[in-house]
């Protein structure tokens, strides 16, 4: 199976164009798979997957972590039976473990407007944070598609920003008033570290910032406002589409926005609470404010 598995990857590579780290889990959870059932591929069957899963359950593993690798064995077999390498997909007959659905943390306005205004100076490092802040709020980005943004990628003047998403998938992402402030006062401090680095956002010796160092940005100005639980940028992607959501956009040009294939997936970014509902209730249903008003 081992030689199938490097063609597979290639092909993930070279005709998918995934990103570094959508590779590695695949190579990783594949070879796993590969150890473990130890049987030429077209002896292969859906009792070795569900044997496969049922060991990593014993281990404790997390059912997202379950589920990931399922899809990665899926993903290889329906290759594989596209390619003809075997007759039929095994891993169709597995179902995927039901993973609960935990609605990440979202900050509240106030929450924001303190985060972005704990960097103070006017030197290299706080305004390329504050930068940093404003952008990923104002435009939803994956930590992967900010720390992936070049100086190209930005235009000033249409106050617009190229990103590139899963897939490396491009969109159009309009830049908020603040965040393209934030921009500017970054941009005369890049361009005075004199280095040649195409990234938008650097480190101080000129390299392009990693995405690591993007989390340890957030969680330093987080501690500083003493915000609850680890903050993360996707704390902030869920966020914007969380006040994007309650300020009346639709669930379509929020997926447009956050660069989703499917609306299914922009749903797991929504949660209205009751008194919300209550009020989209009010307003929409024919009997609700005469029902109210008879019982008052």
């Amino acid at each position: 199976m081992k030689k199938q598995i490097e063609t597979f990857l290639i092909y993930l590579r070279a005709e998918k164009d995934v990103s570094p780290h959508t590779l590695k889990a695949y190579t990783q959870d594949l070879k796993e798979f590969d150890a473990f059932v130890d049987k030429k591929l077209k002896n292969i069957d859906n009792l070795d997957i569900r044997t496969f899963l049922a060991s990593l359950y014993q281990k404790n593993l997390m059912k997202s972590s379950i589920a990931r690798k399922l899809a990665s064995i899926r993903s290889f077999f329906k290759y594989l039976h596209r390619e003809g390498y075997v007759r039929s997909n095994p891993a169709k007959l597995v179902s995927s473990p039901k993973v609960p659905k935990n609605l990440p943390k979202f900050l509240t306005i106030d929450e924001v407007f303190a985060l972005v205004e704990t960097p103070k100076g006017e030197t290299f490092k706080p305004t390329r944070d504050r930068a940093i802040i404003e952008l990923l709020y104002s435009c939803g980005l994956r930590v992967s598609e900010l720390t992936s943004l070049d100086i190209i990628d930005l235009d000033i003047k249409e106050t617009i920003i190229r990103v590139k998403g899963k897939g490396r998938k491009e969109r159009i992402i309009p830049i908020g008033t603040k965040a393209m402030e934030a921009i500017k006062n970054y941009l005369p401090e890049r361009i005075s570290l004199k280095k040649k680095s195409p990234g938008l956002f650097l480190n101080n010796r000129g390299g392009r910032l990693t995405q690591r160092s993007v989390r340890r940005i957030l969680l330093y100005y987080s501690r500083m406002i003493n915000l609850t639980g680890n903050l993360s940028p996707h704390t902030l992607r869920h966020t914007f589409a969380t006040h994007l959501l309650h300020e009346g956009a639709d669930l379509r040009s929020i997926q447009e926005l956050l660069g989703h294939s499917s609306l299914s997936t922009t749903q797991k970014y929504t949660h209205l609470d009751i008194r919300q509902l209550t009020e989209v209730y009010d307003k929409a249903h024919p009997m609700a404010k005469k029902t109210r008003n008879n019982g008052e």
